[in-house]
């Protein structure tokens, strides 16, 4: 699924279409999962001035021209969705369930949401706001995101986090946007075991994990995010960080450090790669 990077990367692509005003909205498919709003037709005349990315979510915000009225459309990319431009004339796919037309005084762009799975969603920010938002941790390319906040959230409380360590970074509530594929590559940079009790990694080791985390992420919105499936951008491009990854989707494969064999073990039913040299199992404090 469309994971931070490829979000962050949808969004830059989209820039384009700021100030541009939306002439018409087409809506083929509601059902998606959650049904697109009945008023979504009520963009026609607003201008889309702002682009954000919160997590895995596009936020959207139109204002009308010469006015003070807003909306904010929140969307979710789900499994297999994506966001994409055309020119007036260019065929509608199957999956194309919602088309934003926008006119920027010379000339008309389509945005097309396309999603054969249709486990994505476009709602209005203001309804689902504090059920898909408000509850999501530190964004993990912010400040905010450090060794103490990982280990604050670890320790300070009754009984420190003893479940993987992978588990922790893929929690939205406490960091958001650490896709499995960039959860596995960044442990296996850290040298740390995916299984490894959370509470028995060290503040150091801690500081490397997000260290690495950025290093990732940073690397995979320069080329574009991964192209897994069929995921592409607005502008049609696809990414290639997917070239780059050094164990994840390469079960059975040699180490890039080492030479071993590299292993998998399922974590929360996600499958997780690991080199059993380079990323050794810690099951106890060392004294």
């Amino acid at each position: 699924m469309p994971e931070l990077p490829e979000v962050q990367t949808t969004a830059t692509s989209l820039q384009p279409l700021l100030n541009q005003t939306v002439e018409k909205v087409s809506v083929f498919q509601p059902k998606l999962r959650w049904a697109v709003p009945d008023d979504l037709v009520s963009l026609i005349d607003y201008q889309l001035v702002d682009i954000e990315r919160r997590a895995k979510y596009l936020i959207l915000t139109f204002k009308r021209k010469g006015g003070a009225a807003q909306k904010k459309l929140l969307i979710h990319l789900g499994m297999s969705g994506s966001l994409q431009q055309h020119s007036v004339g260019f065929d509608k796919r199957k999956h194309d369930h919602v088309i934003l037309t926008f006119n920027d005084g010379k000339k008309l762009t389509q945005l097309h949401y396309h999603d054969p799975r249709r486990f994505g969603m476009l709602l209005w920010l203001d309804d689902y706001e504090d059920k898909l938002i408000t509850h999501l941790g530190v964004e993990p390319l912010s400040e905010d995101f450090s060794a103490d906040y990982l280990y604050h959230h670890i320790h300070n409380r009754k009984k420190p986090i003893e479940r993987p360590i992978k588990s922790v970074i893929m929690a939205q509530e406490i960091v958001v946007g650490v896709g499995n594929i960039y959860a596995t590559e960044s442990l296996f940079l850290s040298k740390i075991h995916p299984l490894t009790p959370a509470h028995l990694i060290r503040h150091e080791q801690l500081t490397t994990l997000v260290a690495h985390i950025r290093q990732v992420l940073q690397t995979s919105i320069e080329k574009g995010g991964s192209t897994l499936k069929d995921f592409t951008v607005a502008d049609g491009q696809t990414g290639y960080f997917q070239q780059t990854l050094l164990v994840y989707g390469h079960k059975g494969g040699d180490c890039p450090s080492c030479g071993t064999t590299i292993e998998n073990v399922k974590i929360n039913q996600r499958a997780s790669t690991f080199c059993p040299t380079c990323q050794p199992l810690i099951t106890q404090k060392k004294p």
